[in-house]
């Protein structure tokens, strides 16, 4: 049986037969090969790596038979012979590799490894987390590859290789990362999105098939397109999970990338840049704006920035980047106002509101509390009620989704009796704000009142500001509007409220959501 030759790049999967013969050449290079498993290897596996990570052969070359396989769900990692092979949670087929024909004690070898995982139509259940992937990495990430003239056919084979060497190492699965790809050029491509694959082979698969398409390195105006359109819920974005697009970029971008940063902190995007092969000297004088790195990542902290001096030998890049997306809690542009405030409502339930107008109060609640992405690692919604008494609705941990939320104030019976605000807010910012004063959201109580307060307001507001908390004040009817002002957080203009008619609150809510945005950006310079 004639031996075929191969290169050492040929995996197990570009192997058709059951047991194929193959020759591997000498002075391959170690650090290229990429290996996934130890005895039984995954077949995105280098059949030559894989022999030589087993010791069937030495870098030297040599005959090796390779058996293929069932698919596995665990691929370890171990270094062996100059060779680390890497971690892989499942994978569709396997492959062993033995000496070749010269051997006899090969038969056995093969057969008993191929034993390891007999191939039953139904997967046994412990295996199913499997395809969870590496849940210590929460992300929703889009490459963002460079598809331009400026970088080339070849070049941008290369580039499709280190995206799927990053793709395999981020651990994607159901309840791992997800990824998508857009192309740039002319004009953007979206290739696939984050829902379209939950398992590595698949995206590697995806990323194989890209086609190249030309033209001008549009850059800026696929960054936009991709924060605008790519992280849609339909389009497989995930609640609370960080949203990141890696920018490829070989050289320079032919439009201006500010705008398309500004546009991407606005949609709580994280975008990281990976520059490729500097502009040349010439080059320069063709770039729109040098500091265009800067202005387009999510922070100037040289966190996001990332170079590689040129597409060969990119490997030991693969890693740090991995890193660096799967570090959720470097990711400071996920933080919007929508997703990182605790909002505390402090409801009047005074007997002179009556039932219908409390019932208006409840609505404008609810749709202040409506705009906000509320979860447990998002925004939370808290409410008390208060006469000269106070009722603690429901706690920034008692509702961890916006339909509960939502739920609950809709449940919240009215009180009737008379109005200690003072009291009421002190109580607030003790019961309900203290458990999360050290929390990593923003505080903002909003108090809703329609009459005079018997006692002193001023006190508790000053008291509560003092513990972190905004206040915003809004007056219904009989409310003094110098109460309403001495409850405020300063500028007092833009956190106080008033209308005459309950009908009237229904209006001041966008103004709430966007003082509330405003404070929160605020805080953040």
């Amino acid at each position: 049986l004639a031996s075929t030759a191969i290169t050492c790049f040929t995996r197990g999967l570009d192997l058709r037969k059951g047991t194929e013969d193959v020759l591997c050449p000498a002075n391959c290079p170690l650090w290229q090969f990429y290996v996934f498993g130890d005895g039984v290897y995954a077949s995105l596996s280098s059949v030559c790596g894989a022999a030589i990570h087993s010791g069937v052969i030495t870098n030297a070359g040599g005959a090796v038979r390779v058996q293929t396989l069932p698919g596995q769900d665990n691929y370890p990692a171990v270094n062996a012979n100059g060779i680390q092979s890497q971690v892989l949670s499942r994978w569709a087929s396997s492959f062993s590799v033995t000496a070749g024909p010269k051997s006899t004690a090969l038969e056995a070898v093969g057969r008993t490894v191929s034993t390891a995982r007999p191939s039953t139509g139904k997967r046994p259940k412990k295996t199913l987390d499997k395809k969870a992937g590496n849940k210590d990495c929460k992300a929703d990430i889009a490459f963002l590859i460079d598809g331009s003239y400026n970088i080339g056919q070849r070049r941008f084979n290369l580039q499709k290789n280190f995206v799927g060497k990053v793709a395999v190492m981020l651990g994607i699965g159901t309840e791992g990362p997800h990824v998508g790809v857009v192309q740039a050029s002319e004009h953007p491509k979206i290739e696939f999105y984050l829902k379209n694959f939950t398992a590595a082979k698949e995206v590697l698969f995806a990323i194989k098939e890209l086609g190249f398409r030309g033209g001008n390195s549009n850059t800026g105006k696929a960054l936009k397109h991709t924060a605008q359109k790519f992280f849609s819920l339909e389009n497989g974005a995930r609640k609370g999970i960080p949203k990141i697009i890696v920018v490829f970029l070989d050289g320079w971008p032919s439009d201006d990338l500010e705008e398309a940063g500004i546009v991407a902190r606005e949609f709580g995007v994280n975008v990281f840049i990976v520059s490729v092969a500097k502009p040349t000297t010439e080059e320069l004088g063709m770039v729109q704006d040098i500091g265009f790195v800067d202005k387009a990542v999510c922070r100037s902290n040289g966190f996001f920035s990332y170079q590689m001096p040129t597409w060969f030998g990119t490997t030991k890049y693969v890693k740090p980047l991995v890193q660096k997306l799967c570090s959720h809690e470097q990711m400071l542009c996920s933080k919007t106002c929508y997703n990182s405030v605790n909002i505390g409502f402090l409801i009047d339930g005074s007997s002179s509101v009556g039932e219908s107008n409390f019932r208006l109060v409840l609505e404008f609640v609810s749709n202040v509390a409506k705009a906000f992405d509320i979860s447990d690692i998002g925004s939370k919604v808290a409410a008390v009620q208060f006469t000269y008494d106070q009722r603690p609705e429901f706690s920034f941990t008692d509702h961890v989704t916006k339909e509960k939320v939502l739920s609950a104030i809709r449940n919240i019976r009215y009180m009737s009796g008379g109005t200690a605000t003072g009291d009421a807010i002190s109580f607030t910012t003790r019961n309900v704000f203290g458990p999360v004063k050290d929390g990593p959201n923003k505080n903002f109580l909003i108090v809703l009142t329609d009459g005079q307060s018997y006692d002193d307001v001023r006190g508790p507001a000053a008291a509560a500001q003092k513990a972190g908390i905004t206040v915003f004040s809004v007056g219904v009817a009989w409310a003094p509007l110098d109460d309403l002002k001495d409850m405020a957080s300063e500028p007092r203009e833009s956190h106080t409220f008033f209308t005459r008619e309950f009908t009237g609150l229904e209006q001041m809510v966008p103004d709430i959501i966007r003082g509330i945005c405003k404070d929160f950006l605020d805080s953040k310079q």
